[in-house]
């Protein structure tokens, strides 16, 4: 939050917090409070649909905002296969998918274990059916995964794009203006 704070006009930021712990809603709540505009990075060692998501996703419907999941098989998000029972129980909280588990699972034959899968896309993974079939879910293509899930198999890409052009975002944590790595320095005055 410091770096919104300096230069308030260009960022904005989201609010998070070990989702399992008894202070998670009153630590998301007050930044919410201060201008949060959506809960997330989740990036948790939780199941997707657990009672910690399910608190989340209240924190979210209450104040109508965003949750960013980012979905790492074993690790973060467990269990993508069973996400829509989340999705379907908060349909007015919008849910953005993001990560190595989601994007390897634009194939319907995708290895879980893999995080970068390579080669020809098998059509009807998770990811592309939870996109298709709930308007509250979204794709944030931004890092490695993301550009890997369209690189591997363009033709199959340019059809995933042109369904799914509505509902897919590019967010980034760092001030890359120019696309070389290195973060631009913050000024204030």
């Amino acid at each position: 939050m410091p770096f919104a704070e300096r230069i308030p006009a260009s960022t904005s930021f989201f609010a998070t917090k070990l989702p399992d712990i008894p202070e998670t809603k009153k630590v998301i709540e007050k930044f919410l409070k201060a201008g949060a505009i959506g809960i997330g990075e989740q990036k948790f060692h939780v199941d997707c649909d657990s009672g910690a998501c399910k608190l989340i996703a209240s924190i979210a419907a209450h104040h109508a905002v965003p949750v960013l999941m980012h979905f790492q098989h074993d690790t973060y998000n467990l269990h993508i296969e069973r996400f829509h029972r989340l999705i379907e129980k908060f349909p007015r909280v919008n849910f953005i998918g993001h990560a190595q588990t989601w994007w390897g699972n634009i194939d319907k034959n995708h290895e879980q274990a893999v995080m970068y899968p390579k080669g020809p896309v098998n059509p009807g993974g998770i990811t592309d059916r939870l996109l298709t079939d709930y308007p509250n879910v979204y794709g944030d293509l931004s890092a490695g995964s993301g550009l890997n899930a369209l690189l591997r198999d363009e033709d199959h890409a340019r059809d995933f794009l042109k369904r799914h052009q509505d509902k897919l975002l590019y967010g980034s944590d760092c001030s890359d203006h120019d696309g070389t790595g290195q973060v631009a320095p913050v000024h204030s005055n």
